[in-house]
């Protein structure tokens, strides 16, 4: 549902941008969110750019700033860090966003009562979204699904909305465009509420460059992947290493095993001491799996109990809305 000017008036809302040589596009950016949504704060963090980012966007009456660490996961770590708000929308100063949704999206964070909406990227021409990147974050948004489990459909959206007390416990760890996928897997492990909402995707005006690199973004998006299944589910990491491990040892042995039926002799002891060393390896695998698994559940509890600390938004405290679900139980 679209909330009035009025409702979204009762709430600190800020827009955050990150921006890196977007000069071509701030401005334009900056104005579209403050028509969308006139009583928000609109944040531009520069990210060492070289040409007029900053003046374009300051020009256009954003609050700007600097973060010198190159990166996104590296702006959104500072702005999560730095800013106060009820409610944060993050999105990219690419133009490439519908900012006319951005009252839908909040809308649907403070009806839904939710903590993380992403705005589900649906192009309006062949050119806004190429069929490879298409492809690839399917086989990501699957993946991530198939482990941690399937509650969005758009892994990597640069445009989503939050609550302050899922800001306040992201750690962003990440330092590049991976922090995507550290978002997702991270609301995905708290298991908080979550919401897609399908938004019109542009292609990127003339003039406009994009700073993703398909082929190392995406490897190192694949590292971040592993290493927070490794983190996050270590039984299931470990456990599988344990399997291959143990099925190779098998394989190894067996035509081992085969002489020493046929002969009773062993005589390839270097493949029978590597096929004992599998074996054990295998095992510490295993038990390692079990032991992280047990620190993973405390530190999962902990980022739960940290999430938890932060008081309640006020837009999931607002008495009216509450009596409001009381009237449809009864």
């Amino acid at each position: 549902m679209m909330p009035s000017t009025a409702v979204l008036s009762k709430y600190r809302i800020v827009v955050l941008i990150p921006c890196c040589n977007e000069a071509s596009t701030i401005g334009i950016v900056v104005a579209s969110f403050r028509r969308a949504l006139p009583s928000a704060s609109i944040y531009v963090y520069d990210n060492n750019s070289r040409d007029d980012t900053c003046r374009v966007a300051a020009t256009a009456g954003a609050i700007v700033r600097r973060e010198p660490l190159q990166g996104k996961g590296e702006v959104v770590r500072r702005m999560f860090s730095d800013i106060e708000a009820d409610i944060y929308l993050l999105v990219d100063g690419d133009n490439t966003y519908d900012a006319s949704a951005a009252p839908e999206l909040i809308g649907e964070l403070i009806d839904r009562q939710v903590d993380c909406v992403s705005a589900v990227r649906v192009a309006i021409d062949k050119s806004a979204y190429r069929t490879g990147h298409q492809f690839g974050n399917w086989i990501f948004t699957k993946l991530v699904g198939t482990i941690f489990g399937h509650r969005t459909a758009d892994l990597f959206t640069g445009y989503r909305v939050f609550s302050r007390r899922f800001v306040k416990s992201f750690p962003a760890l990440s330092s590049g465009f991976e922090i995507e996928a550290e978002i997702t897997i991270h609301a995905l492990e708290l298991r908080v509420l979550m919401a897609d909402v399908p938004t019109r995707y542009a292609a990127r005006p003339e003039g406009s460059v994009s700073k993703l690199n398909s082929y190392i973004d995406g490897f190192r998006i694949l590292r971040t992947i592993a290493v927070l299944i490794k983190e996050e589910r270590p039984f299931q990491f470990f456990g599988a290493v344990a399997i291959v491990l143990m099925l190779a040892a098998f394989v190894i042995f067996l035509p081992v095993f085969t002489e020493y039926l046929a002969t009773g002799l062993v005589r390839r002891f270097p493949t029978a001491i590597l096929c004992v060393g599998l074996t054990l390896a295998a095992g510490i695998s295993f038990a390692c799996g079990l032991v992280l698994d047990t620190v993973t559940r405390g530190r999962r509890e902990m980022k739960r109990l940290l999430f938890l600390h932060h008081p309640v938004p006020s837009h999931l405290a607002d008495e009216p809305h509450a009596i409001r679900i009381e009237q449809r139980a009864s």
